[in-house]
């Protein structure tokens, strides 16, 4: 179980869920907390085969409900699949998801890290673990995280780990970090708009318009250019002089996303923003 990254509107946002900011008031107790260790030994060891089944039926449910945003009750049936199978790593794992999902770090940290202890050296765990502490600003802890990830034997989902990597980096301000994750992601996956958007906009920052015209372009060319890869775009194109390439994303980004923070900022010409 992971945090999938598709595409969503702007090419920052993370995840499969849309993070949201839920009030707590009221929802105190809903996720169950975990067990002591002498429980955990009692019912995680040889969980009966029907009370397995019914710990992933719920936990199949929450996966949906915090997809579609529905963090309370997506809680809750976490809270009953750990009801049927106390230690079950998956709820925990899925737990922490939900308070990542509430921006709740301290339970999504404490849900995470029980789950790890369930089974040590998962990789899933240990990347979200890891987008957790980037989330928090502990980027030395993500970044240590995200490197037992990469040598994990067979891990499969390798893209989306640098992805995750170049993220944290560029956030820490650390441009030359970010730029080889990110080179190492698009790699992987060059069609990735993600990917390509972050990798242009760490290029860009670091002073290589050239190279970052690379990467916006196949981005806008493609389906998935959206407000934020047509205003980089401009920028890019703007710092290479060609003015024909800059008038035609400044055309698409006031047709398309006229209210956007983004076409008001070309309106105002604050193209260093």
């Amino acid at each position: 179980m992971s945090v999938s990254q598709p595409w969503r509107g702007r090419p920052g946002a993370w995840g499969a869920i849309a993070l949201m900011v839920l009030a707590l008031a009221g929802l105190q107790g809903c996720a169950h907390q975990p067990p002591s260790e002498a429980a955990v030994e009692g019912s995680a060891a040889a969980p009966s085969t029907d009370a397995r089944k019914r710990a992933q039926i719920r936990l199949e449910l929450a996966a949906n409900y915090l997809q579609a945003g529905k963090t309370d009750v997506a809680l809750d049936e976490v809270r009953q699949a750990l009801l049927a199978d106390p230690g079950y790593a998956d709820a925990y794992h899925l737990q922490g998801l939900v308070y990542m999902a509430r921006q709740d770090w301290a339970r999504a940290d404490a849900s995470l890290q029980y789950a790890l202890k369930l089974r040590p050296d998962d990789p899933d765990v240990m990347h979200n673990l890891g987008w957790l502490q980037c989330q928090r600003g502990d980027y030395a802890a993500a970044q240590a995280l995200f490197a037992r990830v990469l040598v994990t034997p067979g891990y499969a989902s390798r893209t989306k780990t640098l992805m995750s990597q170049g993220f944290c980096y560029e956030r820490a301000g650390q441009l030359v970090e970010a730029q080889e994750a990110l080179m190492h992601a698009y790699e992987f996956d060059a069609g990735n708009p993600i990917v390509g958007y972050h990798l242009a906009s760490v290029t860009f920052a670091r002073g290589d318009a050239k190279r970052a015209q690379f990467y916006i372009r196949r981005v806008n060319n493609g389906e998935f250019s959206n407000a934020a890869s047509l205003w980089l775009g401009v920028k890019v194109e703007r710092a290479l002089g060609d003015t024909r390439a800059m008038g035609q994303l400044e055309e698409q980004l006031h047709k398309r996303y006229p209210q956007s923070r983004e076409a008001l900022a070309l309106e105002r010409g604050a193209f260093d923003e």
